[in-house]
């Protein structure tokens, strides 16, 4: 993990960039300096994605590509959370009465054709005898690929556009989700933002930017972080479990083939496990040892065994250094006529745990 570390700077500081630039932009246009969070952090992780993926940035805040998929990505989630009547009602599935199975088609059609051509490109290279330094995902993928081949270990281009297309999904979405919760509650709690930069400042100054190495001394931003994931854990009913045999649960029979949904967003806000449990308190975790690694079943917003979320590292790394440099590298003003108590907290339904009403606010740099 360490040696992708640069790569995870980069795509920092290109943020910070796009901030600033749609600020000015804001203000050039007779605006305040206002700027909507959500869609620079997304770019932020998609990029991301991609560096680790693909060897190369993707996206940027012109590309009409990164509001597309940006956009067909949260209808898609949206759709995925939806009560559908034809589940109720079986027979009514070839009807599609709600227009969600049609709906989602067209959107996976969009994000499938956008991601589709990078992997057409990597393809093409290949075929044109360009070596690459170094090998990323998708050159392992492909080494797998075999179009008309026989065996079990070989993917179609298709498989390969899906797998990609799904890590883009996973990797983007549930990152700037949590990042944008946790400047959320900062935000609406100015005196935690006054701690952590506090923290920042004592800690790593104002003459250099905050690294992954600094944030073990940093224990009041872990306490947010970990508190953000309590509140708001970007998948909140993790990924659906399916009973493998008939189990005895507290008195109950669960058969064979059950689908089972962990609840993890009513888990952290249970008043038996948490002491005021819908305030956002991050001094609740200074002086304890739960940590959301799978062992304290009160905190699992990554899930816990076997399952655990794959992008746990990666998601624990970027969550502490993007909150940390929003906060060391900006000093944050809300909109006009919104306050700390005013903030619309409201969750979107869906499969992931987004903002309903994005963040806006205006930054003014902290420093150099």
């Amino acid at each position: 993990m360490n040696e992708t570390e640069d790569i995870r700077r980069k795509c920092t500081d290109n943020m910070v960039r796009w901030i600033e630039e749609e600020a000015a932009a804001s203000r050039e246009n007779g605006g305040p300096g206002e700027v909507q969070l959500n869609r620079l952090l997304f770019l932020l992780a998609f990029n991301l994605v991609g560096n680790l993926m693909l060897s190369r940035d993707l996206l940027d805040t012109k590309s009409m590509e990164g509001k597309e998929f940006f956009d067909c990505m949260n209808k898609i989630l949206e759709l995925v959370g939806t009560p559908n009547v034809a589940d109720f009602l079986p027979f009514l599935k070839w009807l599609d009465p709600m227009k969600i199975k049609r709906t989602m088609v067209r959107d996976m059609t969009k994000t499938m054709k956008i991601t589709s051509k990078f992997v057409k490109e990597r393809i093409e290279e290949k075929q044109a005898g360009k070596q690459r330094a170094k090998k990323d995902f998708l050159d392992v993928l492909l080494e797998y690929e075999g179009e008309g081949k026989e065996g079990p270990d070989k993917f179609t281009v298709h498989d390969v556009n899906i797998v990609i297309m799904e890590m883009f999904f996973a990797g983007s979405e549930t990152t700037s989700i949590s990042i944008e919760w946790g400047f959320a509650e900062l935000l609406r709690n100015p005196h935690c933002m006054k701690k952590v930069q506090e923290e920042i400042d004592q800690v790593i100054g104002l003459n250099r930017k905050v690294e992954e190495s600094d944030m073990d001394r940093l224990p009041y931003l872990q306490a947010v972080v970990k508190e953000t994931l309590r509140l708001h854990p970007a998948l909140p009913l993790l990924l659906p479990r399916n009973t493998m045999e008939d189990t005895e649960f507290m008195g109950h029979l669960i058969p064979k083939g059950t689908q089972v949904f962990v609840n993890a967003w009513a888990i952290g806000r249970d008043p038996e496990a948490w002491e005021d449990p819908l305030s956002f308190k991050p001094e609740r975790f200074l002086d304890s040892n739960i940590e959301y690694k799978g062992q304290h079943f009160e905190l699992i917003p990554f899930g816990s065994g076997r399952r655990i979320c794959i992008g746990f590292p990666l998601a624990h790394r970027v969550l502490h250094v993007e909150l940390a440099t929003l906060a060391q590298t900006f000093d944050w003003e809300l909109s006009a006529g919104v306050t700390p108590e005013t903030m619309d907290m409201q969750e979107r339904l869906g499969i992931t745990l987004r903002k309903k009403v994005p963040v806006k606010a205006i930054p003014k740099k902290r420093i150099p």
